[in-house]
């Protein structure tokens, strides 16, 4: 994406496509059963991560800046959260389960990374051939 200043079109673009994450995320994290360990944030984090890696290969992001801002910040910055696993790591250590938040933490991280590079290079292998002219 250009470094050009957002116009009010971009900021409500992203915006609504911020609504729609969050709204699913939300969906989600209510949705799975009750455990002392965080796995939809993690699920939704890992995901997100992978989706962010992809999200170049796709055709209609890459002619649409429109659409690639409703998808990456929109709809992937809603989903995703950062704040929430904070909270969540904090909390487990200050409830006294200190490995759990450790594992949360590192888990986190390592799969994210992972997930973003996977969607990455499967990105780059996506993209058509430049051809000799």
């Amino acid at each position: 994406m250009s470094a050009r200043r957002p116009g009010a079109t971009d900021l409500l673009v992203v915006s609504v496509g911020g609504a729609a994450g969050a709204v699913l995320r939300f969906a989600i994290d209510t949705a799975a059963p009750d455990s002392l360990f965080p796995w939809p944030t993690l699920a939704i984090n890992v995901v997100g991560a992978f989706v962010l890696g992809v999200l170049p290969a796709l055709a209609v992001v890459r002619r649409s800046r429109r659409v690639a801002l409703a998808l990456g910040p929109g709809v992937l910055g809603g989903f995703t959260t950062v704040s929430a696993w904070a909270g969540q790591v904090r909390e487990l250590a200050d409830d006294g389960h200190a490995g759990l938040a450790g594992l949360c933490l590192l888990l986190t991280l390592a799969a994210g990374l992972a997930a973003a590079a996977l969607g990455q290079h499967l990105a780059r292998r996506a993209e058509p051939e430049a051809t000799m002219g």
